[in-house]
């Protein structure tokens, strides 16, 4: 596994914004997340925008689970405390490994910037069929937060101590 110590790795990253009002013409969420990842290096290989509905959202997200070309799932929207707001319960039996730490340090890292009302935030992440899935605020700032205080390096096969490339299939990563 020497390529995972110096040399980056691209993965194929599709974003999915939950939100029963976005269009792709004024989803600043899912292009704030599109730049952010392929600036980076990264392929946004899809993208879509659904309504807040567990079935919808856990369909979308299970169809790029099932796709070994897909190494990461972002989604952006429905992890609130409104009653549309239903991401987390959508992803969560897809996930045969929950990341307890994303949550927490997402939490972390937005008090900063939100104060209390980061409470309210039910970002979660988890591994499915080798699939990274992560669900963050709909917000563009929160995109940022996520991207920048976490995923940016644990999507980064040059990170260590450690970092999650490894538990994709992307680049022969085992």
């Amino acid at each position: 596994m020497a390529h995972a110590l110096s040399e980056f790795i691209p993965l194929n990253i599709a974003v999915l914004t939950v939100s029963d009002t976005r269009t792709r013409e004024n989803d600043s969420s899912g292009d704030t997340l599109e730049t952010l990842l392929t600036d980076a290096g990264h392929r946004c290989a899809e993208r879509r925008i659904c309504t807040d509905d567990v079935g919808e959202i856990a369909s979308r997200v299970a169809g790029w689970v099932a796709d070994p070309g897909i190494h990461v799932v972002i989604t952006t929207g429905g992890t609130g405390m409104t009653a549309r707001d239903s991401t987390p319960e959508a992803v969560a039996p897809l996930f045969e490994r929950t990341i307890e730490g994303f949550g927490e340090l997402f939490r972390q890292l937005s008090f900063a910037e939100i104060g209390s009302s980061t409470v309210q935030s039910r970002c979660t992440a988890g591994l499915a069929n080798r699939t990274l899935i992560f669900c963050l605020p709909g917000s563009p700032n929160a995109c940022r937060t996520g991207w920048n205080g976490i995923l940016r390096e644990q999507l980064d096969a040059r990170h260590r101590p450690c970092n999650f490339v490894s538990q994709t299939g992307a680049g022969g990563a085992t």
